[in-house]
């Protein structure tokens, strides 16, 4: 199975994205078909030897709606023959999802490709060429963002119709107020004053309001209805009414001004809506924009600026100090901080040595580095994050579901009620002029637009804003699900703990010096593997210690070391390795009870057959582990351990950040069981690991939350990923999405009150109250294309309160 995102424009409500669905699934060989209004894209799987991309573009397009397309010429050495042109076109057509056609003329040497520019970029085109076996000569210039153009026309169009509906528009609502005042004196019901009116609201019906004829009719071509359908119908009632009374020779109010009005008015709110719209991705273009452009590459030792895009994995990048590092890579030279905040919302810079790992797109604060590139394009950190993040967008979470359900059923329930409401109030006596204009506002107050918009706006920037923090959730429905949970259960060892091991303690029972002493035991390890060894010499380097070879070295599984430093003979290990070789440790009892108290493990160091050193290894808790824990309890959170070690060791680490439930001597296959018989209790579990141990129970969990320092199998099981291992990211991402959710909420209330509130009061329900004043028994069209219009924009404007949120 092949998975596209195209970008979509064109569509004014969510019944749009339903009907695209609808009729995007029932072509053969799509599997899968998401449409999201908030942020107006369409996430496709299907398989593509049945259904191509084209197909897929061109059944969008025939159901009216626009898929922004760029055209990129590139020159390409090496074809000798038109059957070599043949090739490159098959290769490009079969290997790129996002490529809609290629055309590679044998005399020019150039490849003409139309693509969608937000799924495939020209390193993937350049990529597929090279591997056919030919050569590109890339371009050099930006390229042109076809989707940005193709909404910045959207907007610009939207803006161009607005000014053309209030340009005819206000004269004539000033009009017609001055003549329903008799402002106008003798010219109040001369004839030529309709006529007047029907020149001024003419351009706005046919021009200003054909988006919503064309739109109307393309959605009951395809068996549904939107909004343009009720504000089509809704317009349209005024106006040809108006025209019948005018041309028709009969007595009676024209409502020219009501039918213009009604069309500029929510002229304006759709401006207001794809303007709010377009603030809801800024997160994603803020990360997109991270990206360097230029990269300063060594090749076979000469320097070079090339295009990020043209770096290739093993080229020498340099990246002078103030620069933003291009690509992934591993530092091969030089020393400096790196500022990773925009990644991984880290706020110190993070100090990188030769052999460190750095992040493409993050920024060199200092020295100069060398590194070698590790992955480039659409393989780096960065971009494989706005992919995840796109993809997490792009989902439906499952309260979206009862507003779709709803949205299905609203267009044709609001043209019943209209169409009832002009029946009752026809019979119940009133004039026909009034049932009419009451039928009118039911059908343009109704706004499915804030059903619609409801929830996607707010996942979308709700993701957007977590990925800002370094926080990744898969798809939606785990963003809406981390804000039911009543248990964390964390794994210990690399997430309440660093995860390796530290030499702690160092007892010294001889005349030397502590780093004389740490200098021989280090030398004596520098043949181990083991991790407790590498922990020794980790802390003599730290201490910038000279360490020698030792003369002979052998290693005693499960024991410890026995070594020959400087012609001394060492026994390093547990007590048991110190007894077998007769070495007396009665002496040093009381130490190692103390340490291993203290759930360290104890080595002991025999030099020349006579006890030396006591050393104590411990896993050390983070720093923000207390903190974090505490944070998480506050929230309300039941908050648990679960680790394969000892039971002492791990309840000293409980009660050092502050657990009261541990699980310990839990095997790694028998941790899903735990989290499964949590889940069994009623209770709606998190689960936070980082190894591949804890892939399992990440799986079995409600939420999988992987630290993003852990093993890559535990990222690709978690349903959200903390970028840079900080604890306190949990806290976080729980914290964002019960904001997320309220705000949802917030946005639904919004969105079925308004609906099931003002619908009745432009039926004329308060009519029957004749106590209460007019304006409030009485609600006009105009006022009610008013209200229709802002409540999408409320709904929009209040989701974008997320971007802010911590």
């Amino acid at each position: 199975m092949t998975q596209i995102t195209l970008p979509i424009i064109g569509m004014s409500c969510v019944n749009c994205a339903n009907a695209i669905e609808r009729s995007t699934q029932q072509l053969t060989g799509v599997d899968t078909i998401n449409v999201n209004f908030g942020n107006e894209k369409a996430m496709i799987t299907y398989d593509a030897a049945v259904v191509t991309t084209d197909i897929l573009i061109q059944h969008i397009q025939e159901l009216g709606y626009e898929i922004p397309i760029a055209t990129l010429e590139l020159p390409i050495l090496g074809l000798s023959c038109v059957n070599c042109a043949a090739a490159v076109e098959q290769a490009l057509q079969q290997h790129i999802a996002g490529i809609i056609s290629a055309t590679v003329n044998f005399a020019t040497e150039k490849a003409i490709i139309r693509y969608i520019p937000s799924t495939v970029t020209q390193t993937d085109m350049v990529k597929i060429i090279e591997q056919a076996g030919y050569r590109v000569v890339q371009a050099t210039h930006d390229l042109v963002d076809a989707e940005k153009i193709a909404r910045q026309r959207e907007v610009q169009q939207q803006i161009h119709y607005l000014w053309i509906g209030v340009f005819f528009t206000v004269p004539l609502f000033l009009f017609s107020m001055a003549r329903d005042f008799n402002l106008i004196g003798m010219w109040s019901h001369a004839i030529w004053v309709n006529y007047l009116f029907w020149l001024l609201a003419t351009p706005v019906q046919f021009y200003v309001g054909l988006d919503y004829y064309i739109g109307g009719y393309k959605s009951l071509r395809h068996g549904s209805a939107n909004m343009d359908v009720l504000v089509a119908l809704g317009s349209s009632v005024a106006y040809f009414y108006s025209m019948f009374i005018l041309f028709g020779g009969l007595e009676g109010h024209v409502y020219f001004e009501t039918s213009a009005a009604i069309i500029t008015l929510i002229k304006i709110g759709k401006l207001l809506e794809v303007q709010a719209k377009g603030k809801t991705s800024e997160a994603i273009k803020a990360l997109i924009g991270l990206q360097a452009k230029i990269a300063l590459i060594e090749r076979n030792g000469v320097e070079m600026s090339v295009l990020t895009e043209q770096v290739q994995v093993g080229d020498i990048v340099i990246v002078r100090a103030g620069e933003k590092i291009p690509v992934d890579g591993i530092v091969i030279m030089g020393a400096s901080a790196v500022d990773e905040s925009l990644l991984t919302g880290e706020s110190l810079p993070i100090d990188k040595i030769k052999g460190d790992q750095v992040i493409g797109s993050t920024l060199n604060k200092q020295g100069l580095l060398k590194i070698t590139a590790t992955q480039v394009g659409n393989e780096t950190t960065l971009a494989q994050i706005i992919r995840l993040v796109e993809t997490a967008q792009g989902s439906k979470a499952p309260i979206q579901a009862l507003a779709d359900r709803v949205s299905a059923i609203f267009v044709p329930t609001v043209i019943m009620l209209a169409i009832l409401t002009f029946i009752v109030w026809l019979f119940s006596g009133a004039e026909f002029t009034q049932a009419l204009v009451r039928m009118v506002a039911v059908l343009v107050i109704a706004c499915p637009c804030a059903l619609g918009l409801a929830t996607p706006t707010a996942m979308v920037v709700g993701m957007g804003n977590a990925a800002r923090q370094g926080i990744l959730f898969r798809n939606s429905a785990a963003l809406q699900q981390a804000h039911e949970l009543h248990t964390i259960v964390l794994d210990k060892t690399g997430t309440i703990t660093q995860g390796e091991p530290m030499l702690t303690d160092v007892i010294n029972l001889t005349d030397l010096t502590e780093n004389q002493l740490l200098q021989q035991i280090a030398s004596a390890e520098r043949g181990s593997e083991h991790p407790l060894g590498q922990a020794i010499i980790k802390l003599a380097q730290s201490r910038q210690l000279t360490l020698i070879e030792p003369e002979q070295f052998q290693a005693m599984t499960g024991h410890g070391i026995q070594a020959v430093v400087n012609n001394k003979q060492f026994v390093i290990g547990n007590s048991r390795l110190l007894q077998m070789n007769q070495i007396d440790i009665t002496t040093v009892h009381a130490q190692i009870t103390m340490l291993q108290h203290q759930a360290k493990t104890v080595m002991c160091v025999a030099i020349d057959g006579k006890i030396s050193a006591i050393l104590g290894i411990a896993d050390q808790v983070k720093v923000e582990a207390k903190e974090a824990i505490t944070a998480l309890k506050q929230l309300g959170l039941h908050v648990v351990m679960l680790t394969g070690d000892n039971q002492a060791t791990a309840q000293t680490i409980a009660q050092s950040v502050g657990i009261e439930t541990v699980f310990a001597e839990v095997l790694p296959d028998e941790k899903a069981q735990y989290i499964k018989q949590l889940q069994q209790q009623g209770q709606i579990v998190a689960m936070v690991g980082d190894g591949v141990n804890d892939a399992p129970a990440l799986a079995q969990a409600n939420v999988g939350i992987a630290i993003g320092t852990g093993a890559d199998v535990a990222m690709e099981t978690a349903d959200i990923t903390l970028i840079k291992g900080n604890l306190l990211g949990v806290r976080n991402a729980i914290q964002l999405s019960r904001v997320t959710m309220r705000i949802i909420k917030q946005n639904m209330f919004w969105a079925f009150a308004y609906n099931i509130l003002l619908i009745p009061l432009a039926a004329g329900i308060l009519a029957i109250v004749p106590t209460l004043p007019i304006y409030l028994r009485e609600l006009h069209p105009i006022a009610a294309a008013l209200a229709m219009a802002l409540s999408s924009v409320t709904v929009v404007s209040n989701s974008l309160r997320l971007r802010n949120k911590q």
